[in-house]
């Protein structure tokens, strides 16, 4: 890790944490005798703070992309801009560990992995999980029929719950296509399927399509 010489000498190096932050370079404080072992707070908050500013070449990293970056493209265009890394992902996309990885007209494709992070009560994956995903990618596949400056709200989400998601179960895909497409409304529909494609979960979106000035 290019981060250890930052660290104490007295002290054992940073373990790579395992899931979604694992590409990030993310690390997690060292066990011995079976205590974390304290970080410096100031020490902490600067190397956490450099793992968030310090990209991939290519990446943008996430947040909300800038009226520069969104002016003059259309939905497909900055959809596909983010996939590339020139504009901004979603920041809820590195929260629950799914990120969009391919967009064409009408269609948008979601990859994820599941991990303990996302569990319920019961041991499996919240379902909660799952419509979000539904719902960013049949949002996006409306969102890549959108001519510029012309933007999108859902009004509705419906999901139906098939198989138990496992943080153990490996990744998973989310594939959303266009229904239909009039002036001021849209529908989508989603499925969210495993390694093997079985469907873990379906479901179908109404959007507002929000025009310029309008």
């Amino acid at each position: 890790m290019r981060y250890q010489a930052a660290l104490r000498p007295d002290r054992m190096p940073l373990r790579p944490v395992a899931g979604p932050l694992a590409k990030a370079g993310a690390v997690e404080p060292p066990v011995r005798q079976g205590k974390r072992l304290d970080l410096d707070r100031g020490l902490a908050s600067f190397f956490l703070q450099r793992i968030e500013e310090e990209q991939m070449p290519g990446e943008r990293g996430t947040g909300a992309a800038s009226p520069q970056e969104v002016a003059g493209r259309s939905g497909l265009d900055l959809l596909r801009a983010i996939i590339a890394g020139a504009a901004p992902a979603p920041p809820m996309g590195r929260t629950l560990g799914f990120a969009l990885v391919q967009a064409e007209p009408g269609f948008a494709l979601f990859e994820a992995t599941p991990s303990e992070a996302l569990l319920n009560p019961l041991g499996t994956v919240h379902g909660g999980w799952a419509l979000a995903l539904i719902d960013s990618a049949a949002g996006c596949a409306v969102h890549t029929e959108l001519p510029a400056g012309t933007g999108y709200t859902t009004l509705e989400t419906k999901v139906n719950f098939t198989r138990a998601i496992r943080p153990d179960g490996g990744p998973v895909r989310c594939e959303g296509r266009v229904v239909t497409r009039g002036r001021r409304v849209a529908t989508a529909e989603a499925r969210l399927l495993d390694g093997e494609g079985k469907v873990l979960a379906h479901g179908s979106s109404t959007l507002l399509i929000l025009p310029p000035g309008g």
